[in-house]
């Protein structure tokens, strides 16, 4: 590729990062993060995601490496490096645990009622029918499940009713305080990205990014479009759920089975004249 070529390939991939980035911008500000922290991030991030990336036959990857890659800084490098040697793991999240759980409780035949929606369940086994903590056996067995179910209560996944049964509460699917926003805005929007990103460098056969738009639409066209899109991603979601966990439960052990997945849908609208007053 020429050089003029190049320059002009960086730049439309800049402003479709630009472009990208606005939303994040704007959230960002709305919690206070201001630009200096964000560069500050963004400086460790090139650090860190050159070095595990770019080493040239598996060699460890020099500082001034780093530098010609990335642009930041020797001093700064060298600083991150340490600082990134220093870290260390972190523990597997709640809300991760939670969403193994969502996932077995709406996939799994014997925790559905007659009509395939996820039934409340007694704590112990019941007339032959497994209970909570047989479930949460099978999810994880590295805590207990009445430790779990504290936490789900905490966090308004889980509820009890009358009779003492746990009831898997509607806004477990849509999740409200900003720990759990924001840690499926991490997974699930870098997923997304990191799906666009693949199908960019022509790494393998494309992976599926599709989305239908339009214009010119009334408040009440938006609404009959959103109703549909969410009764029909669910059940797709719903399906493709079933048929992983099923499939996850086959492979387990295995030892190829290091592979993992991520399907999703989402729905975005906007008035465009109000967007339009905004920008003015």
């Amino acid at each position: 590729m020429a050089i003029e070529e190049y320059s002009q390939a960086s730049n439309i991939l800049l402003q479709a990062v630009k472009q990208l980035c606005r939303p994040l911008i704007k959230l960002l500000i709305s919690k206070g993060i201001s630009y200096p922290q964000l560069r500050e991030m963004l400086k460790a991030l090139y650090v860190e995601i050159a070095e595990q990336n770019f080493a040239i036959n598996n060699k460890v990857i020099t500082d001034s490496r780093l530098f010609v890659l990335t642009g930041v800084h020797r001093k700064d490098i060298k600083r991150l490096r340490q600082e990134n040697k220093r870290g260390g793991q972190k523990n597997e999240p709640i809300i991760t645990l939670s969403a193994a759980i969502i996932g077995y409780w709406l996939g799994s035949a014997e925790y559905q009622d007659k009509l395939g929606k996820p039934r409340c369940l007694p704590r112990n086994d019941k007339n032959g029918k497994p209970g909570f903590d047989h479930m949460i056996t099978l999810v994880s067995k590295d805590v207990r499940p009445r430790a779990i179910l504290d936490e789900l209560l905490h966090l308004g996944t889980v509820s009890i009713n009358e009779d003492a049964e746990i009831c898997l509460n509607h806004g477990a699917f849509v999740p409200e305080d900003d720990n759990k926003q924001a840690y499926y805005l991490a997974h699930n929007v870098h997923d997304h990205l990191a799906a666009c990103a693949h199908n960019m460098q022509k790494l393998d056969e494309p992976m599926l990014e599709r989305s239908v738009y339009y214009t010119s639409l009334k408040q009440s066209s938006i609404d009959q479009l959103n109703e549909l899109a969410l009764h029909e991603g669910m059940l797709v979601l719903h399906k493709v759920n079933q048929r992983a966990l099923q499939l996850q439960q086959q492979d387990k052990g295995l030892p190829d089975a290091s592979h993992r997945m991520r399907f999703g849908c989402y729905w975005f609208d906007e008035d465009t004249k109000k967007d339009e007053g905004a920008a003015s």
